[in-house]
């Protein structure tokens, strides 16, 4: 999608008991949305490639990676758990914690949007455990975009987003979207140009979903690759 086609968007390159933490001053928050890692309950389509086993073990790794791209910053993270154990609770200290509610991908991140706005919060970031790519920098140019844009967003090789940030909540960009599919992100931007939202784009990163996807990333990456993501 070119900038042309929407003058309004400004593109660039560049039973358990879930922890609750109320932040002092809730100015910055950061969404997480994350499973408990068990044995053929997560990256079903890359273990279709590369087996449950090997599977199970690049999500740990892609979990840890989040955890520690997202450590450095000083802002309210809530991770939104899907199948959640009492071991979780270890692997997320320091982290609100809360179970996702029903429904699909939209409806969830949009509930997850509300719940910190009502905080308040300023400004509020989404992310998902897919993306070896993301980094610390890159959050940080999110959290900074949000400062002059309305809507900050993450663009995934795949056609969707790995990063969706916002400063307040936008119901249109969540509804009526055929959600794990190629169109994603250039539906969202439509929806952001017609309500005259100004966009900031971040660096296009590749999400790991299926066995391709890893190869790409490992290949795309080269020498700068994570050894502990290099399983194939």
């Amino acid at each position: 999608m070119c900038h042309q086609d929407h003058p309004n968007i400004k593109l660039t390159t560049s039973p358990f008991h879930y922890l609750t933490i109320s932040p002092p001053h809730p100015l910055e928050t950061l969404i997480i949305f994350a499973r408990h890692p068990e044995l053929g309950r997560v990256k079903t389509r890359l273990a279709a490639g590369i087996g449950p086993a090997a599977a199970l073990e690049v999500y740990r790794r892609l979990l840890a990676h989040t955890r520690a791209v997202v450590a450095p910053l000083k802002v309210h993270k809530t991770v939104w758990l899907v199948g959640a154990g009492p071991e979780t609770a270890g692997e997320w200290t320091g982290f609100e914690q809360l179970p996702q509610p029903a429904g699909d991908l939209g409806a969830k991140m949009q509930a997850a949007f509300t719940h910190d706005f009502a905080r308040p919060a300023q400004a509020a970031v989404i992310i998902g455990t897919d993306c070896p790519g993301l980094t610390t920098a890159h959050l940080a140019e999110a959290y900074a975009a949000l400062r002059t844009h309305d809507v900050v967003l993450g663009p995934a090789a795949d056609g969707g987003y790995y990063l969706l940030g916002m400063r307040r909540l936008h119901p249109a960009l969540f509804e009526n979207k055929p959600w794990s599919t190629a169109t994603v992100r250039a539906e969202t931007l439509a929806d952001a140009a017609r309500l005259g939202l100004r966009v900031y784009l971040l660096p296009e990163l590749q999400d790991v979903d299926t066995a391709a996807d890893l190869r790409a990333w490992q290949q795309s990456a080269g020498l700068n690759a994570s050894p502990d993501l290099r399983v194939l």
